[in-house]
């Protein structure tokens, strides 16, 4: 690796806004960030995919390999990804720091504590938890009746999804149900991720909603005069982190909101900041199209405020055999007939990319070794009679010679003309936005709302926050809210549960089916792997 200020001088970042965490990781001032606000903006390059199977199909992979391709064919180009977050590491998923020669580093370090980002926006929910609690112990002087406000913290543990809090029995404690939320899925990761800089930060967390009182109207941090601890927790958290590709690409990776239960994006800060360092920009949006990219869409372009010049839709051909009802021990079988069932994922995630959103589009097949020459043959069949145009990637393999083909093409896209359009206007009703998604883009026939949604959305628009926009909590493996539905061959509807307004976000999160917001550990998890060796060095995190 190279030192961290050999990479920050590559993109031209000045060295007295680079702050070291040992060689090989920093992060940037926002000094820096408000510096280069003058700076025209890059080509900005969405990488999203199909919906993937448990193990992931090589998105972030393909997001590395695609930004080294850039760059060896003499673009200026730098990545804006997510950070880890521990769950998936010892979990079922591993890393996401990429795979074979396609992969950033210090990959060990990013993985685990990294620069603290996660465990800080952790002690921050935490801390505002313990204010509440503490609040109504010394008296309730607001009032607060019904707490909404988790607990979180950064790994899975579904006994945690609904406890009892305050059972010491001391004089005056109050016992009630509480209940905890992967770091992920709070609600100050993703006002981390959407804050323009220190200001808005603080501003969004004092606008986030604990709960209600006792005549029903809503409590904020504001209120219990938190925002400014909140805010100082997270000064250094808000600053974006930089690292490097196994070939020396720079990398600002910044914010881990997942993208099913959260909004699936790296920070607003970490974008921009790349969109002025860099000719192109190359950030990816989690889980499949209809999550991810649909969340960065909708939500974070508003923000921004620029859409992506192309979109790179990532594809394994193992996925594709899954989605046409091939189990996951035979994906690795040739099944022609599998792959052309499954290949109606793929086409409907190209669609609501190319139609619904008006974006040009390339597919990038992730290549596996068991790959066989007849099913490339005719997914490339598939998609010519689709006129979609298709690169076979092997970056993992090959590094950026692996994705040269697929960074040529993509600059060639990025010059089209697009048409983008938003799924929906913010200014629908928030049922309005909720069936454009579920029949726009999940393909669902109806939606059906539980007597608590109803009354929950009826009190975020008395509330006045209705003009929001949604941000839907779904299962990542099918296009409908169950995971078992995977080739969506019958019409389906969507299930609303639960609604929750994230004032602080300034989004509404809409929960699915059996979606949760904390997950739980798999009957063999990645933490069997994963330990030390002789050196000392971690080993087994993949």
């Amino acid at each position: 690796m190279e030192n961290i200020i050999n990479i920050a001088n590559k993109i031209g970042i000045n060295e007295e806004n680079v702050e070291q965490y040992g060689k090989y990781k920093a992060k940037i001032s926002l000094n820096e960030y408000k510096k280069l606000s003058a700076n025209n903006d890059g080509k900005l390059i969405l990488v999203t995919a199909i919906n993937p199977t448990p193990l992931g199909e090589g998105k972030t992979t393909v997001s590395i390999g695609l930004c080294d391709g850039l760059n060896s064919i003499g673009k200026k180009a730098i990545a804006t990804l997510r950070e880890p977050s521990l769950g998936p590491v010892f979990g079922v998923k591993g890393g996401a720091t990429g795979g074979g020669k396609s992969s950033i580093e210090p990959s060990d370090e990013i993985n685990l504590h990294f620069t603290g980002d996660i465990h800080a926006i952790t002690t921050a929910n935490n801390l505002l938890s313990a204010i509440i609690d503490n609040h109504i112990f010394q008296g309730n002087e607001l009032n607060i009746k019904d707490v909404t406000w988790k607990r979180c913290m950064d790994v899975n543990d579904r006994q945690l999804r609904k406890i009892n809090t305050g059972l010491s029995g001391e004089k005056k404690i109050v016992e009630r149900i509480d209940g905890f939320d992967i770091t992920a899925a709070s609600e100050i990761m993703a006002i981390l991720c959407l804050s323009e800089d220190e200001k808005d930060l603080k501003r969004r967390l004092g606008n986030i909603i604990i709960g209600f009182n006792n005549i029903g109207k809503p409590v904020t941090a504001n209120d219990l005069k938190a925002a400014g601890a909140l805010t100082a927790l997270l000064k250094d958290a808000i600053k974006p982190n930089l690292v490097q590709t196994l070939e020396a690409s720079p990398v600002l990776i910044h914010g881990g909101p997942f993208a099913n239960i959260a909004h699936g994006c790296n920070s607003i800060v970490a974008t921009k900041m790349g969109l002025k360092l860099a000719d192109y920009v190359v950030t990816e949006a989690g889980f499949g199209a209809d999550l991810g990219a649909e969340k960065f869409l909708d939500i974070k372009t508003r923000k921004l405020p620029k859409n992506p010049d192309a979109v790179v839709i990532v594809a394994t051909i193992r996925a594709l055999k899954y989605h046409g009802g091939v189990g996951k021990e035979n994906v690795q079988i040739e099944n022609i007939d599998a792959l052309v069932k499954g290949s109606k994922n793929l086409l409907k995630h190209i669609e609501n990319i190319k139609d619904v959103f008006g974006l040009n589009a390339i597919v990038a097949i992730n290549k596996f070794d068991t790959d066989t020459e007849k099913e490339i043959s005719v997914l490339k069949e598939i998609l010519n009679e689709n006129n979609v145009e298709l690169s076979l990637v092997e970056c993992y393999t090959k590094g950026s010679k692996g994705s040269k083909d697929l960074a040529e093409k993509v600059v060639t896209i990025c010059d089209k003309e697009n048409n983008f359009k938003f799924a929906y206007s913010v200014e629908d009703s928030i049922t309005e936005k909720i069936e454009k998604i579920s029949k726009n883009i999940y393909g669902a026939l109806e939606v059906e709302y539980s007597d608590e949604a109803k009354i929950q959305i009826k009190q975020i628009e008395e509330l006045g926050y209705s003009s929001l926009p949604i941000c839907i909590a779904k299962t990542q493996y099918s296009l409908s809210d169950d995971d078992k539905n995977l080739e969506c061959e019958k019409e389906f509807n969507i299930h609303i549960k639960e609604v929750k307004l994230k004032a602080g976000a300034e989004f509404i999160v809409v929960l699915t089916g059996k979606i949760m917001t904390m997950p739980g550990l798999s009957k063999h998890p990645a933490y069997e792997n994963i330990n030390l060796d002789e050196n000392g060095d971690i080993i087994g995190i993949f």
